[in-house]
């Protein structure tokens, strides 16, 4: 069994349908499990969609970047604000991840209007870069602290689940309930919560959030305390701000609540049914709800009977019958009710009550648990190999430096190792293995170098003889059309008599140099065959 998880882009599942073509040609028709792409990604992909049209992107980059390398306008900030707090760098990839950069755009904001104040009015250089011009644009825009705002409330809803999910750990029965609170905390905000009462996930799924009919008044819409505040503010200090411009930005937050809902409807996992039907393993649904549990264990069943991944129908009976035995007797303990998955891992907590009684059913199971809720673990992968990398490190180096990592990383950090008898051994004879490893590596060059001359002498060798052969054809030309010039001069007079035997004469001469040749090539063909006897 396997699972695929991608990013998203329509490149991957083109590859993915041809995998799938290929795997059912090799193995009889069966079918990769499928749980869609990384939940991770898709989540920092929707937040990104829901902030486009306000260019939040653009306006964290420039507080960032128009002060990044310039210690002269730094200090011309330094000098007029008396502060030495500058904005963070923003991450275009990971936009859940900018929280931190929101929070400290809150905190600079008043010295940066300052400081537009003080280049509007001359009082210092105006930078003359695009940075600054958005800085500038911002600073008339009366809402853009509520934006931000926004923009804080919204990763502060997603981070939990983030956090969460960044784990080795065998989380996908989880997942589905997870995403599905996530996602109706977004939609209280702007649906009526008659529509999400007893929502159940694949509603949640299906649910049109462009409708305007599902939608609440914009007075009624949930933009959250922070902007809430920031927008009484405002009107308090100016009262420019009018109710219109309000109720345009409360618009424009529904519709960017609709986009990040969107776009977590179709990339989510959630609209996959075997992430849904994988909460059937999740001791507490088990404990809580074991009709709910047994129906979707049914359709997992289905599902891998249908892509040929079980044995046959009466395999996937007796994992129905066993499953349904477990949740008649063992789930009835309490301690599936107070299972939380942060204190103990999945598989080890259902082992115990499943591998002995219900053999064929664990085996089902396990295939389960081993569906992979996201590509954290590989994109872990990739920093931890940059942070081991150095010049010139060799391919053996980085997996010998990556073995010690993930083990150390495994028992908790260095001074957990456990200092073994045969790790000390290992390290006691680790001298002798590197001179035995470099000894093996200098005869296996000088195997590759023996080779690759025999190899060169081989192809040398052979287009020695083509050449000849070529020369021998040539010279057999030269020979016969000599000789025809010469029986046609036998018939001639005068001075065509003598032009003929004037091209013979020189065809022959040319015929002797080719036969010099071949002398030479045939000591040259001599040489490299006893060079490669030699060898």
């Amino acid at each position: 069994m396997v699972s695929v998880s991608m990013d998203g882009p329509n490149v991957n599942w083109r590859f993915f349908e041809m995998l799938q073509q290929e795997h059912a040609e090799h193995f009889g028709g069966a079918q990769l499990a499928v749980v869609g792409s990384c939940g991770l990604h898709t989540l920092h992909n929707a937040v990104k969609c829901g902030f486009t049209d306000w260019h939040m992107e653009k306006f964290l980059r420039a507080l960032h970047t128009i002060f990044h390398n310039v210690p002269a306008r730094r200090e011309d900030f330094c000098n007029l604000t008396k502060s030495k707090i500058f904005a963070l760098p923003f991450c275009g990839h990971r936009w859940v991840e900018n929280l931190p950069v929101a929070e400290r755009a809150l905190v600079i904001w008043p010295d940066m209007m300052k400081y537009v104040e003080a280049v509007s009015t001359k009082k210092l250089p105006n930078p003359g870069t695009s940075s600054y011009d958005t800085i500038a644009a911002a600073t008339k825009d009366p809402l853009i602290l509520a934006k931000l705002h926004f923009f804080m409330a919204v990763c502060r809803s997603v981070t939990p689940f983030l956090t969460r999910y960044q784990t080795d750990e065998p989380v996908l029965p989880f997942i589905g309930n997870d995403l599905a609170e996530l996602l109706k905390s977004l939609l209280r905000r702007f649906i009526k919560q008659e529509l999400l009462n007893d929502a159940t996930p694949q509603h949640l799924v299906r649910l049109d959030v462009s409708d305007m009919q599902s939608r609440v008044h914009l007075r009624a819409v949930d933009i959250g305390i922070g902007a809430e505040a920031a927008i009484k503010e405002r009107q308090q200090q100016s009262r420019s701000t009018e109710e219109l411009s309000v109720l345009q930005f409360r618009k424009e937050f529904m519709e960017g609540l609709s986009k990040i809902v969107k776009k977590i409807q179709e990339k989510s996992p959630l609209k996959f049914p075997t992430v849904r039907q994988m909460t059937c393993l999740n001791p507490a649904v088990m404990y809580s709800n074991p009709e709910l549990c047994q129906g979707q264990m049914k359709c997992l069943v289905k599902r891998f009977l249908q892509d040929k991944q079980l044995d046959g129908v009466a395999t996937g009976d007796l994992i129905i019958q066993q499953f349904s035995q477990l949740l008649s007797l063992e789930v009835r303990n309490e301690k599936f009710l107070s299972f939380k998955p942060l204190e103990k891992r999945l598989d080890v907590f259902l082992h115990p009550y499943i591998s002995q009684p219900y053999p064929q059913l664990w085996a089902f199971i396990r295939n389960l648990l081993l569906l992979s809720h996201g590509q954290a673990t590989v994109e872990r992968g990739f920093s931890i190999n940059k942070q081991v990398e150095t010049c010139n490190i060799q391919e053996d180096t980085v997996i010998a430096q990556r073995v010690v990592c993930d083990y150390m990383s495994m028992h908790g950090g260095v001074t957990k190792v456990p200092l073994t008898p045969e790790l000390l051994s290992s390290v006691t004879s680790a001298r002798v293995r590197y001179i035995m490893h470099l000894e093996s590596e200098r005869k296996k060059k000088e195997s590759q170098a023996h080779s690759q001359r025999r190899i060169m002498i081989e192809e040398e060798l052979e287009q020695l003889k083509k050449t000849r052969q070529t020369i021998q054809e040539v010279a057999e030309h030269l020979r016969r059309d000599a000789d025809k010039m010469a029986e046609e001069a036998e018939g001639k007079q005068g001075s065509k008599m003598a032009e003929l035997i004037a091209k013979s004469n020189a065809l022959r001469r040319s015929y002797k140099q080719k036969l010099t040749e071949l002398e030479s090539l045939g000591e040259k063909i001599a040489t490299k065959a006893a060079e490669l006897r030699r060898l």
